[in-house]
């Protein structure tokens, strides 16, 4: 197995996990808080899939998939959002259907092993953010998204499950 085949790999476990989660849910379900701050379904998926749609667009030198689903959303944020910083007044706003979730997530996850079959295993060692120290490369990033999807997925399974399903 190659690094890229590992990678793509603990995407695919994210996409299946999330369109699982998604499975059947109404909106009310999506939109569920199980405490006054608490992030629901919904918002929890979007901000995955958002994050990894941003983060590989980055490093891939592509647009977002986000780009064409902007108006689909519909949502009272900016189109460059991806969850990081919103306010609860901002998380409890959010509002999609499980259709379009489980669309864009799927879009977003395609993209994403498009991407990864372009690329052979000294591509992981590329810087792709000087910021830090040490610097990062490009397989840290790509496993940071996974880390991120992974647990915001497990946490949206969490609710799920709170709502006995």
């Amino acid at each position: 197995m190659t690094p890229t085949d590992l990678l793509t790999d603990a995407f695919g476990r994210v996409h299946e996990s999330t369109q699982a989660v998604l499975d059947g849910l109404t909106d009310d379900q999506l939109r569920h808080r199980p405490g006054p701050e608490a992030n629901p379904i919904g918002w929890l998926v979007w901000h995955l899939a958002r994050v990894q749609d941003d983060h590989v667009a980055d490093v891939g030198g592509h647009d977002q998939v986000y780009d064409g689903y902007v108006a689909r959303f519909d949502l009272p944020y900016d189109a460059a959002a991806i969850g990081y910083g919103q306010s609860s007044d901002d998380v409890a706003a959010f509002a999609a259907s499980a259709e379009l979730l489980a669309d864009y997530a799927a879009a977003v996850h395609d993209r994403t092993v498009a991407y990864l079959g372009t690329l052979g295993a000294d591509d992981l060692d590329r810087v792709v953010d000087d910021r830090w120290d040490p610097p990062v490369t490009l397989g840290a990033r790509l496993v940071s998204v996974v880390n991120d999807d992974t647990q915001h997925v497990g946490q949206a399974a969490y609710v799920r499950g709170l709502l006995g399903l």
